[in-house]
């Protein structure tokens, strides 16, 4: 009996001995489980999420101890004894020795369990990321949505639309380009056609984005190997009308054997985006372009269209001409044709009226207004100037013959719309207006043209219900012109009251461009010269505001585009400016 007490006091001594630790261990361990009271709710649901403990670093060394933790057992002798982490127990079968789970020391140091958490976890972080933003995007309906990307820019709304399908069609709806082009939070943007590199006509656009002076590239291949086109703009849409292709060697400049063309493509810069319209009646190279909006009852294309009507009467379908048909039958039917024609008429207004609510309200403005598209002038087919004229009807998506050009007005080599009437100059310095509305020509007696130079044809812009002209003329000395010190580029206004031309600007550059390239959009004037000098291809655009009291030319690129250019798109080249 005596011996078998002192085993069981042996065995409590030793258990004692084990048990016990330093003083200094005691208090270390105290303040960190007071620290860890505090956070400790966060901290368990955290590790219960998770499914894994994060209480002590599993790392161990060649031993089999924490790195982090102290080795107490060596003050008692007895080194088999190590304390160990409750995470590592968890898998090999050891009990805490410093109380219960919830109450072990955590061995991480400060900052080192969430940055482990965080590395551990990266996946489902990025994953609750993505779920907290798809949230915030459901929670926003679609006209809050719209409101904010409204907002944004050109190139950051065309990144914005790769977010998601939701955000892509949103911004491609007629509704939304309606209310961004009604806002004040478009940006000029220039676009340069034509561009020549080697020999070959690429195809490749070059935009400027006026506002933040970056320049950017477009790809469009049904541009490769076209050249000589010219381009107008409606709606923040491009027009290609015409133009010219090589027929022995795909792709090159060539005008020895080429074939010129009749149609016409649309491009939309916001969604890049092409389509193709109805062909011209006659194939044009570098047509004279005028574009402007009209009534939907415009009586000039409905006169135009009703005349051609008649011109070419459609035949039956089984071939035999209405003669030889019965008298009685014939009378009878083109009186109901008549009536129907005129009924037409009259119910056409009260259709319109009638159209469903719904359909108005989805369809927006921009297809509701007409407008009409003229092109004059131009090569043919055969090289020859051509003096006739065509107008595109946007509503039934046809070409109409329009007169032609007053007698010995001259070749044309400007043109563009103003106030509703498309004002043409020819290279014998004659000024006439076309009145889209009627569908007439009208020669403008001005006071003498302003003088120029005669290799540099004078080119015709319109801004803000304002008629301007560019000429290049000899700079006068001692009151008399023609002393060749210097030729410089000026810009002329035309008073529509007096029919006058009054000097209003003087381009800051030297003419050496001849065939310089203007173009206007709401109060800004574009110009863009393209020159060969010293073997190298220079260019200079320019920008002028026609709202200022003194109107004064600046630069805003130079030498961006046509170091890579051949010296021919210094011919080809045209220019298009658009708010975006």
């Amino acid at each position: 009996m005596i011996a078998d007490r002192d085993i069981v006091e042996d065995g409590l001594c030793q258990d004692l001995e084990s048990l016990s630790v330093s003083r200094k261990l005691v208090r270390s361990v105290s303040q960190k489980l007071r620290k860890k009271r505090i956070h400790r709710s966060a901290g368990d649901e955290e590790e219960t999420a998770n499914g894994f403990s994060l209480r002590c670093l599993t790392l161990y060394g060649r031993g089999g101890g924490c790195k982090v933790g102290a080795d107490t057992s060596e003050e008692f002798g007895d080194s088999s004894n190590r304390r160990r982490s409750s995470a590592s127990e968890e898998g090999k079968g050891f009990k805490p020795i410093c109380g219960a789970e919830e109450t072990g020391v955590d061995c991480f140091s400060y900052g080192r369990k969430d940055r482990f958490w965080k590395r551990s976890n990266r996946k489902e972080l990025e994953y609750e990321g993505s779920n907290r933003n798809s949230r915030i995007n459901l929670s926003l309906p679609d006209d809050i949505l719209e409101m904010c990307l409204m907002r944004l820019p050109l190139s950051s709304l065309m990144n914005a639309r790769l977010v998601c399908k939701r955000w892509n069609n949103l911004t491609t709806t007629p509704r939304f380009m309606q209310m961004r082009s009604e806002g004040l939070y478009q940006t000029p943007w220039l676009f340069v056609f034509g561009a020549v590199k080697e020999g070959y006509c690429t195809g490749e656009i070059h935009v400027l984005d006026v506002s933040l002076n970056q320049w950017h590239n477009i790809n469009a291949e049904v541009l490769r190997g076209r050249f000589m086109y010219s381009v107008a703009s409606m709606r923040d849409e491009i027009f290609i009308v015409g133009g010219c292709s090589s027929l022995t060697s795909f792709g090159r400049v060539d005008r020895s054997s080429f074939k010129t063309h009749k149609s016409m493509l649309v491009f939309s810069p916001s969604t890049k985006s092409w389509r193709k319209v109805a062909s011209m009646k006659y194939a044009r190279s570098s047509p004279i372009l005028g574009i402007s909006e009209v009534s939907l009852d415009c009586p000039v294309v409905h006169s135009q269209s009703n005349r051609q009507d008649r011109r070419f009467p459609r035949s039956r379908l089984g071939g035999v001409s209405d003669v030889y048909e019965d008298p009685h039958r014939l009378s009878v039917r083109r009186q109901l044709r008549n009536l129907s024609d005129e009924n037409a008429g009259f119910l056409a207004p009260i259709k319109k009226q009638c159209r469903p609510l719904r359909h108005r309200n989805e369809t927006s403005s921009l297809r509701d207004k007409r407008f009409v598209l003229i092109a004059i002038g131009g090569l043919g087919s055969w090289d020859e100037p051509l003096d006739s004229g065509e107008l595109y009807d946007s509503v039934s998506n046809k070409w109409i013959e329009i007169p032609k050009l007053p007698v010995d007005f001259g070749i044309v080599c400007s043109g563009v719309v103003c106030n509703g009437t498309f004002f043409v100059y020819s290279e014998s310095d004659k000024l006439a207006g076309y009145d889209v509305e009627r569908g007439y020509w009208t020669v403008v007696q001005t006071t003498p043209s302003p003088p120029r130079v005669h290799e540099y044809y004078p080119k015709l812009v319109s801004c803000n219900s304002r008629l301007f002209m560019l000429s290049v003329s000899w700079c006068e000395g001692d009151g008399q012109i023609g002393r060749r010190n210097k030729a410089i580029r000026k810009m002329w206004e035309l008073d529509l009251v007096y029919l006058a031309w009054i000097e209003v600007s003087v381009h800051p550059d030297a003419p050496m461009d001849w065939n310089a390239a203007f173009v206007a959009d709401k109060n800004l004037i574009f110009g863009v010269e393209m020159f060969k000098i010293f073997g190298q291809v220079l260019d200079f655009f320019t920008i002028c505001n026609v709202s200022d009291k003194v109107m004064k030319w600046s630069h805003i690129s130079r030498n961006r585009v046509a170091l890579e250019l051949d010296a021919s798109s210094c011919v080809t080249k045209t220019i298009m400016a658009i708010h975006l």
